[in-house]
């Protein structure tokens, strides 16, 4: 109901209602007063709605704008970035001062110790 409104005060506008236009028109009158009443809300209602969307559409640029600074500013990728490029500089550094031993060494197998000799 009508805030501030009781079903003393509504039945009080009924009886006057009913009085000044005749239980006649009355009907017709109260027709009426509900349609307008129902275009009132739902003006209301698309009012609240387009500024919801207005709140919403401004909620988004603000959080396209969050993401776009998060993607410049982005700490761990830069760090990541800073650490593959020490680990190249290690690497090539290692390998300079360490070239990588011939094939052939590596693929040598190891000399079978003498016949005489036993492991117990």
């Amino acid at each position: 109901m009508l805030p501030g409104v009781g079903f003393s005060e509504i039945l009080i506008i009924g009886l006057a209602a009913l009085i000044f236009v005749g239980p006649k028109d009355l009907p017709m009158l109260m027709r009426r007063a509900g349609e307008f009443i129902g275009k009132g809300r739902r003006m209301a209602r698309e009012f609240q709605s387009a500024f919801e969307d207005i709140a919403r559409q401004s909620e988004l640029e603000e959080l396209k704008k969050e993401i776009q600074a998060l993607k410049q500013s982005n700490v761990l990728t830069r760090a990541q970035e800073d650490l593959a490029a020490v680990e190249a500089d290690i690497n090539s550094a290692v390998m300079r001062a360490h070239p990588p031993a011939p094939e052939a060494a590596i693929a040598a197998p190891a000399e079978p110790p003498p016949a005489g000799e036993s492991k117990t």
